[in-house]
């Protein structure tokens, strides 16, 4: 229950719903969640024809079709070769897709486009596979850019595996150092919640061994000196932000842009970004960057976007967040949805845990606390506003599932398609809870495998615990609704390797036992949880994620048909085009006759 302490600012967060949110909600009962058109609906004939194909659907009534009629960039006919040549006029394109595999386009339901679009641009240590690796990406950034600026130059990059850094996911500033002393050099993580600096950075930061650690924060330090040792973690990374490099507006333009157009060459045509910064009076950097790519013709994806829920601050914030909704929606940019980072990671001992960590007494602990988090879902809820949580430890995950059981005693059932993200470890007594609450579970499928990174977390939870890593069957036989997101750029945001790891639990290219075998997926499920529902918990599912008469065309083409591979070479398919609203956003129509 929320206290009472909280029913004044209940009241107030009530006259700001009715005040900012009144004409959002006219707007999106008009246009997301609006019932898709009917084909009786429909006058004139296609445009273009997709036939003679294998067409899965995502459509539980009608799962497979041979081909597909679009006009004005929506669907008007599927069917047989047969009925849907009757929409054929002299105008019409008509495209044999000679038997090969046409599926709705993808989602992404998790993922990072601004981080991961600029972590590309910079010195990117994603194509490292060891810390060898590590040293020579990093000398080659050293030496291609000059030392310019207030501080020296910054080398700035993202990308390191917390896996290859034994025990405990920790690396040290003798590495950096051995590659120079002079220049600041900064690198995070592929996961986002940790910093490997040198002794530079540390010093024009002003960290040393009396720095305390912030509050959700930790400095990592030498156990014998209690000396910094090069690693930040969670919101101690935010102690070097007075040396990163700035952030243009162009900078934010051109990640957003390239993030598009890798994603749209994967087949994914709608994602959701897990959480943008934004300002009291509403503003944001990004919401701007999205706006201006768009206002270029350059936003060929459907967009929901997470406004970020400040930790340092309380249910004081929520007004804000309000005005940043609406204004977004002002500007045509959906960002109804606020992200909550309940905790950390588990091999650095900062996700949350229902029981301490093997041979320590150690839990971690919430980074928001629970009263705060329910009340602020409550309120959320009452504002037609979407919660998503980042959970890792299992401790999390529950914390969010009562957050969201305290809101529906408020609001019943209103529709705000509450997220939960990662869950690393799901408690068996919270597994059912998914589906009785309404909460969508969100896997990064390509995650659900041993590897370096798996062994570090089985070592740090256990073998009992480890019996509970991504329980991604559990979830949907007790009736959950999964949908998948990459978290890219911390892992590839490849569908099609996401569904072979699905299937198997085992690493595209690898021998190692499958990661629990038992919580496998099929492949329809695997599929459905890359478009269906992925535009369900965006509020799209009337609009895409399924090939229907009425819906958007947007489309995926493979040059392998998935259902007739096995399993463990599902991932070595490609796309060989896909369509945004009836038009090419990646690869070429013509091509497909070759």
């Amino acid at each position: 229950m929320i206290r009472s302490e909280h029913a004044p600012f209940r009241i107030a967060m009530r006259r700001a719903i009715a005040t900012l949110s009144l004409a959002a909600a006219s707007t999106t009962a008009l246009t997301a969640l609006a019932p898709a058109p009917a084909l009786a609906m429909a006058e004139g004939m296609a445009d273009l024809i997709l036939t003679n194909g294998r067409i899965y659907t995502v459509d539980e009534a009608h799962p497979w079709a041979e081909a597909v009629a679009v006009r004005d960039g929506r669907i008007i006919a599927v069917g047989t070769a047969k009925e849907v040549a009757a929409q054929k006029n002299a105008q019409t394109r008509v495209v044999d897709l000679k038997g090969r595999l046409l599926l709705p386009s993808f989602g992404d339901a998790h993922n990072h486009p601004v981080f991961g679009g600029m972590s590309h641009a910079r010195c990117s240590l994603h194509a490292g596979k060891s810390i060898d690796d590590y040293r020579r990406i990093i000398a080659r950034c050293i030496a291609e850019n000059p030392e310019t600026g207030p501080n020296g130059g910054v080398i700035f990059g993202v990308g390191w595996e917390d896996g290859l850094f034994p025990p405990n996911g920790v690396p040290t500033k003798d590495i950096l150092d051995a590659l120079s002393t002079t220049r600041p050099l900064i690198f995070r993580s592929v996961g986002g919640h940790s910093l490997w600096v040198n002794s530079r950075a540390l010093q024009l930061a002003g960290i040393t061994k009396a720095t305390p650690d912030p509050v959700n924060g930790k400095i990592d330090r030498d156990p014998k000196t209690g000396e910094p040792v090069g690693g930040l973690q969670e919101a101690a990374q935010a102690l070097v932000d007075g040396i990163m490099p700035e952030t243009t507006a162009q900078d934010l333009q051109d990640a957003i842009a390239y993030t598009v157009r890798h994603f749209n060459s994967l087949g994914i045509t709608s994602w959701h970004d897990a959480g943008i910064e934004w300002e009291d009076d509403g503003s944001s950097a990004v919401i701007d960057a999205y706006k201006a790519v768009a206002d270029k013709g350059a936003l060929t994806v459907d967009v929901a976007i997470d406004l970020k829920w400040k930790n340092d601050k309380g249910l004081e914030q929520l007004p804000g967040l309000l005005r940043a909704s609406e204004r977004a929606r002002t500007l045509g940019i959906t960002a109804r949805s606020v992200k909550f980072y309940i905790d950390g990671v588990i091999p650095q001992q900062t996700a949350y845990m229902l029981k301490p960590y093997e041979g320590t007494q150690e839990v971690g602990k919430p980074q928001i606390q629970p009263s705060v988090l329910a009340a602020a879902t409550t309120a959320l809820d009452e504002a037609g506003i979407q919660s998503h949580y980042h959970t890792i430890g299992d401790a999390a995950v529950r914390e969010a599932l009562d957050a969201v059981a305290t809101a529906r005693k408020f609001d019943g059932t209103a529709d705000t398609r509450p997220m939960i993200s990662h869950m690393n470890v799901i408690d068996p007594a919270d597994q059912p809870r998914f589906a009785r609450l309404g909460v969508t579970a969100i896997f990064q499928p390509l995650w659900t495998c041993n590897e370096p990174y798996m062994d570090l977390t089985k070592e740090r939870i256990g073998p009992v615990r480890s019996q509970y890593i991504y329980p991604v069957g559990s979830i949907e036989k007790f009736g959950g609704r999964v949908a998948y997101g990459a978290d890219w750029s911390v892992a590839s945001a490849d569908p099609l390797l996401g569904i072979e790891v699905a299937l198997t639990r085992i690493a595209p290219g690898e021998d190692r036992a499958p990661l629990g075998a038992s919580e496998a997926v099929t492949l329809a499920q695997a599929v459905r949880s890359y478009t269906l529902d992925v535009a369900y918990v965006n509020h799209l599912d009337q609009e895409t994620g399924s090939i229907v008469p009425g819906k958007s065309a947007d489309f995926v083409v493979l040059d392998k048909d998935i259902f007739r591979l096995p399993a463990r070479q599902i991932g070595t398919a490609k796309v060989m085009v896909t369509l945004f609203k009836g038009a090419p956003v990646h690869g070429d129509l013509a091509a497909l006759a070759n």
